[in-house]
């Protein structure tokens, strides 16, 4: 029972990554976020995936396959819809 529980939101928790990506959408803008944040959460989860996959918890490895595919998906959005810094320079 314990582990249909945290099946579900090892299911669940990635989700909420999806109304983030539509608010970046509808705004059409991301400046918002902090690209150094969104690449270090992504590379992390990148550094930890090999042993997610090769883990026997199944709960661990699915939390982790649901997320990093989520979390990409804030990245690439994040990316996209970011725009560039303006300078200030008259030259």
């Amino acid at each position: 029972m314990i582990t249909k529980i945290a099946l579900i939101a090892a299911v669940i928790l990635p989700l909420w990554n999806i109304p983030l990506i539509l608010r970046i959408i509808k705004r059409k803008s991301a400046e918002d976020i902090s690209l150094y944040w969104a690449f270090g959460v992504w590379i992390c989860l990148m550094l930890m995936f090999p042993q997610a996959l090769t883990s026997k918890d199944i709960v661990w490895k699915t939390f982790s396959i649901a997320n990093l595919i989520l979390f990409s998906a804030v990245v690439a959005t994040t990316v996209v819809f970011r725009k560039p810094q303006k300078t200030n320079d008259k030259a």
